[in-house]
């Protein structure tokens, strides 16, 4: 069965004004491929059924190392222009065709999940719907000599950004018509649509949904996202030694003469990490997302927890930029599972593990933790999340 809405995320051009060694779609932005940030978009949407990358073949490595660990459809192989990569994407998705389509550029990373949702209901009423700003600066046509020739009406003017947003049989309808007529000039879906007398209504669109396109715009993104909404998150959590063989911390298990004791596995690591997570949301605490009292969560493995806390972030349009976590613990000595840690707690959050800092430590035979009778755990989350558009 088709998914009602598809999104098509067009990767497949050069990117050449922005120079440098590989594609402007592949370049980092706030730490992380351009393209990632739109690919994460579609793929985390709630009514984003399936996400259909079109690339340029010479790319496949790039963009594998850039959607790792995302839900996507195969990508697909562009054409030499914009227009014929799209056809693509809409030819790869037609044996089971979705009832929407949304078409995005992979170089315009700070579309927002609100936007996408705009986009789906707008076109829930039409064959297509296309987000629009308005234009602030007055607008004149000139000739070839520079001269003016007109002044146009700002008020009517609107420029216009992706997602589009099409009923997908009328979008294909039209793209293989263009085809079949040898034309292929047609800039975005949208112009493409009116010629073949589509309808086309213009939906509120973002300031910040810019294209990058040049070294400058790039360098503008840097600092628009070195100032965004900057969140740190604290967590803490102990546990208590009992029966077992065991333990389980920063989600690997290590041999122990004891257990601790717990609703879910105990791993006190996890469990400070992920409410120091939520704590940089302002989103409760893991009790209220995995209360004890319920017994889904008995014996549980606390991986689950961050990694539902890490997703929560990505829905927002966010990412983690650092994790940093203490122990403190007479025993088991953690100095030999450091790095095994470390490397879990990436994998789970979704970060490099350069981004996880983990430190033991005593608690020089003071208190609960001196005397052996648990463990403790104190971490530090960074979280970074765009501002709310205007």
């Amino acid at each position: 069965m088709a998914s009602s809405v598809a999104a098509i995320v067009v990767a497949a051009g050069r990117g050449v004004r922005v120079g440098g060694e590989f594609p402007k779609q592949y370049k980092e932005v706030a730490g992380e491929p351009a393209i990632r940030h739109s690919l994460r978009l579609f793929a985390l949407h709630p009514s984003v059924g399936v996400v259909q990358p079109v690339i340029h073949p010479d790319d496949r490595a790039l963009f594998a190392q850039a959607a790792q660990g995302l839900e996507l459809l195969g990508p697909v192989h562009g054409g030499a222009t914009r227009q014929a990569s799209v056809r693509a994407g809409l030819e790869a998705l037609a044996p089971n065709p979705p009832e929407i389509v949304l078409v995005h550029d992979a170089a315009r990373p700070f579309a927002s999940a609100a936007l996408v949702s705009r986009a789906i209901a707008a076109v829930a009423g039409g064959p297509a719907a296309v987000p629009g700003v308005p234009v602030s600066d007055t607008v004149k046509a000139v000739d070839a000599s520079g001269q003016v020739t007109e002044t146009l009406d700002r008020m009517r003017l609107r420029i216009i950004q992706t997602p589009q947003a099409f009923a997908f049989p009328t979008l294909l309808d039209a793209h293989r018509r263009a085809a079949s007529e040898g034309l292929a000039g047609f800039t975005d879906d949208a112009a493409l649509a009116e010629w073949a007398g589509v309808k086309v209504a213009v939906f509120e669109g973002e300031r910040g949904n810019v294209k990058l396109t040049t070294p400058e715009d790039f360098a503008r993104a840097e600092s628009t996202m070195t100032g965004a909404d900057l969140r740190t998150g604290t967590g803490f959590d102990v546990h208590a030694f009992g029966a077992g063989d065991h333990v389980m911390l920063g989600g690997v298990r290590i041999a122990h003469a004891r257990g601790l004791v717990g609703h879910s596995d105990a791993d006190v690591a996890l469990h400070a990490l992920t409410d120091a997570i939520l704590g940089a949301l302002a989103d409760d605490d893991i009790g209220v997302h995995f209360p004890p009292s319920d017994p889904t969560w008995r014996n549980a493995p606390s991986d689950r927890f961050l990694a539902f806390a890490a997703e929560r972030v990505r829905r927002r349009g966010g990412r983690i930029n650092h994790l940093d976590l203490t122990i403190v613990c007479e025993e088991p000595r953690i100095g030999p599972h450091r790095e095994a840690m470390r490397a879990r707690i990436a994998e789970i959050a979704g970060l490099p593990v350069d981004r996880v800092g983990l430190k033991a430590t005593t608690s020089e035979k003071l208190g609960f933790t001196g005397r052996g009778e648990g463990i403790a755990a104190l971490a530090t989350a960074t979280v970074r999340l765009p501002w709310p558009s205007a």
